[in-house]
């Protein structure tokens, strides 16, 4: 069971890369290896919602991403499986887990992993934090709402669990939901004619924390629910934390009187890390985890990591699973395979997570058949920038992206070339991609 765990953890520590947060977050931070026997691998998750999710949207990426740790052809299984303790997991319970039961998703009061104290502090999140820390130890008393804002893996998840851990602490009724896990639910509640039951479900917080608001964007029926809930608990009385990828006024997708009112109290900007909070953060994660990082690896790991906090952290989960699998000591050349391995396939496959994860589609949905307008706008991004960036033919990104064919390719690069004109926020959206690229200087 203990090789079970460690490759599992090594799997994650992969797969953190390769999916958007919010999936990684809902589907799979609570999952845990279960058996490894004749080339099967069974995952435990808590509950059978989330085990069907999973078998239908991410089997072949989990199969690959096994395959690949494990060093041999691996399939795998989803089963509703108890967690294993362990002190550094959150454990959030399925709304879903009792068979349907329309109820929001509580963090309990054993959640340590997101706490104050284990986040980094830095120039780039000082505000954020200050606030976040207020609204926790003082709820009501001056920010309500408070917004908070950044780019991918800049720490808002860790805020506003830290919040929700502090009220447990404080035995304060408090309630964490992700945008994405808030629509399932309130769908599923529409189908089963139990709308009314979802809204009473938070009548009684004191405090509601809610994350990736821009998934809402063009769900309107969903964000109405939102919006009366959101108005219902501010007359309540219950403090109100909302995180975001932008500043509300620049989610044009998003109706005016929803924005209105998120920037109605405390709006904080968490800003990528510089140099300094990234070995900060190094140095933090790796005795939490408890492995030796000398100082040269953690430097280099700092240097070559620049986009997010969520890669920094997938590479310690990555490094601290190699080192205890392979009883050998961490060190820069470690690193420095690692940082090779991640670009062995060429910049073609770090544009390809990077947008998938600036645009929140899954790296499946990207090189597969799925054609929404926010897939297809992700796949064309995609397009455009391994043109531009890469040397690659439009026939070799077409076979990066689903075995595609020239034209196709061609097509989504003069769509996006056309539009960038026009549309500021597409702009935005590429340039935060070519952030997060191991290529990028930016610091």
């Amino acid at each position: 069971m203990e090789s079970t765990r460690e490759i599992w953890q090594k799997a994650l520590g992969e797969l953190q890369t390769q999916v958007s947060r919010a999936n990684y977050n809902t589907w799979l931070r609570d999952s845990h290896g279960v058996s490894y026997d004749n080339g099967l691998f069974v995952v435990g998750t808590p509950s059978a919602f989330v085990a069907e999710w999973l078998t239908k949207r991410l089997h072949s990426l989990v199969r690959k991403t096994l395959t690949s740790v494990t060093g041999s052809e691996t399939d795998v299984q989803f089963v509703v499986h108890g967690p294993t303790p362990t002190p550094h997991r959150p454990q959030l319970r399925s709304a879903l887990a009792d068979g349907g039961a329309v109820a929001p998703a509580r963090v309990e009061t054993n959640n340590s992993r997101f706490t104050f104290d284990n986040f980094v502090v830095g120039a780039c999140n000082r505000l954020a934090y200050a606030t976040a820390l207020e609204t926790a130890e003082n709820p009501l008393s001056t920010f309500n709402p408070l917004y908070l804002y950044g780019g991918t893996g800049q720490g808002k998840t860790h805020l506003l669990q830290a919040i929700a851990h502090s009220a447990h602490q404080h035995e304060r009724e408090a309630l964490y939901m992700t945008a994405e896990r808030f629509t399932d639910e309130f769908v599923m509640a529409v189908k089963q004619k139990r709308v009314e039951e979802f809204h009473a479900r938070f009548r009684n917080l004191a405090l509601f924390l809610f994350d990736d608001i821009q998934f809402l964007a063009n769900k309107r029926q969903t964000q109405q629910c939102f919006y009366h809930i959101f108005d219902e608990l501010h007359q309540r009385n219950c403090q109100i934390a909302v995180a975001g990828d932008h500043h509300p006024r620049e989610m044009q997708l998003l109706a005016e009187k929803l924005r209105s009112r998120l920037e109605s109290g405390m709006v904080a900007c968490l800003q990528s890390p510089d140099l300094d909070s990234r070995l900060a953060f190094l140095e933090s994660k790796a005795l939490e985890s408890d492995i030796v990082l000398p100082p040269d690896a953690a430097r280099l790991l700092a240097e070559e990591v620049r986009g997010n906090i969520r890669q920094l952290e997938g590479a310690i989960v990555y490094l601290s699973a190699q080192a205890r699998i392979t009883g050998e000591p961490i060190t820069a050349q470690s690193v420095h395979r690692l940082l090779t391995s991640i670009s062995s396939s060429g910049e073609g496959k770090s544009i390809i997570h990077a947008v998938a994860d600036v645009f929140d589609v899954p790296v499946e949905d990207l090189i597969g058949k799925k054609r929404d307008q926010k897939t297809s706008l992700a796949r064309h991004a995609a397009m455009y920038l391994m043109r531009k960036v890469t040397r690659c033919s439009y026939s070799e990104i077409g076979r990066e992206l689903g075995d595609r064919n020239h034209a196709t390719v061609l097509h989504g690069y003069n769509k996006v070339l056309n539009e960038l004109a026009e549309n500021p926020r597409l702009e935005r959206l590429l340039a935060r991609v070519m952030e997060q690229l191991p290529s990028s200087r930016t610091s």
